[in-house]
Parts: C-alpha cells; structure tokens; sequence
C-alpha cells in the first residue's frame, strides 16, 4: 500500500470520555437526565449533526436540535482535549509507516476544525498531508468522495490505497470507493463489522504494519 487512510475517533484516538461528557453536558443545559456512556459510543461515527440528534430523540425540533448542536460543538472545542489520548500503538504504527515512505491522510465525519486540533494537539501534524473531516465535502462517509478525492491528490490507485476504520461506516465507505478496507477491534463500534465486513481485520495496530509494509 502507498496510501493508508485513517477514520479518526475509535481508530486512532480514544475520544470516549470528552464526547461522552461533551453530550451529556448538552443534554445538561436543556435539563435532561446523562445518557450512558455506550450510549453515546453507540451514535458516534456519523457526524455531529447525527450525534446530537440520537442523543435528544424524537421529541426537538429541528431548530432546537440546531441550537444543541451549536452548544456541544461549543463545549467540545473547548474540552476535546481534555482526556483524549491514541490508542496504544497508534504513535508507533504512524512513525513507522512515515520512516518507511507510506503516505497516510485522515478521514473522519468529525468537523475538520476538530479533527486538525486534535492531531496538532496529539503531536501527529507532521505525520499526515491531509486531514478531511465532515463538513469539508458536500458529502460525508460512506459517501467515497473523500477517499476519491485523496487518491486524486497522493495520485495513487484503488489497489494502492487501504481505509482503516472501527465501523460499518469506514467499510462502505472503501466499498463505495472500490478500494482495500481494513476493520479496528478496539473502537467504539466494532459489532457493525457483523452487518458488514472489513477485508481484514487487525486487533492491535502492530498488526497493520505486517499488511502495508510486510514485517512487523
């Protein structure tokens, strides 16, 4: 592979406890009782419009879930750093494909603000060329227009390019874009693997390095 492209949240960081908090505080201010923690997990992985959505149920409007979204993106600029770490390996996985020449890109349904603060603030700016989020396309994962794009840019092909990811989302995502999906274990939605399945998957990220560069 010349082209690993990186899903975010549940991938490369474990973002569990600062959206988990950054949820229920929103549901504080308009005084509803917290939502469990695999609660939350269960609504992430397509964009914070959807997360905030699932979170206060059927009963708001759409003009009221607007002005909740408006407030968790708020609190989470401010506490997305709190208690967000890599998962463990992750640092090493990413050092060692840069030593070896493997240009790695990110791509996550998280607003792209976010997503860059995150790896700026995680050390890892100088590990990938692009990071794409949510709102930087028309169309979010599993729409294939961001891996597309990235193909484009890297000017790599299909068979060149492999998308790592902890859901159902990442999976249709590389199918919709004909390339090599790769599943995580250890994210927030590994059973969506079941509905849909990844080539491969790997349980430590060590495990990565023997499928794109052949050795561990």
């Amino acid at each position: 592979m010349d082209l690993v492209i990186f899903d975010l949240d549940g991938t490369l960081i474990d973002s569990s406890r600062d959206l988990a908090n950054s949820v229920n505080a929103t549901r504080a201010h308009l005084c509803l009782a917290p939502l469990e923690d695999k609660t939350v997990y269960s609504y992430v992985g397509n964009g914070a419009p959807v997360l905030i959505r699932k979170a206060l149920g059927p009963d708001y409007s759409e003009d009221e879930v607007q002005s909740a979204l408006l407030y968790f993106l708020a609190y989470y600029r401010d506490h997305m750093l709190d208690n967000t770490v890599l998962y463990p390996g992750v640092r090493e996985i990413l050092d060692r494909f840069r030593d070896n020449g493997i240009q790695m890109a990110v791509l996550t349904n998280k607003p792209v603000r976010f997503s860059q603060g995150i790896i700026d603030g995680l050390g890892l700016t100088a590990h990938f060329r692009r990071v794409y989020g949510g709102n930087s396309f028309e169309q979010k994962k599993p729409n294939p227009i961001g891996i597309e794009t990235l193909m484009g840019e890297f000017k790599v092909s299909r068979e060149q390019t492999l998308m790592v990811g902890d859901s159902s989302v990442d999976v249709l995502t590389a199918r919709n874009a004909h390339v090599t999906s790769c599943g995580v274990t250890w994210g927030f939605q590994p059973e969506t693997f079941a509905e849909c399945s990844p080539d491969f998957l790997i349980h430590r990220p060590e495990e990565l390095a023997l499928r794109v560069i052949g050795r561990g």
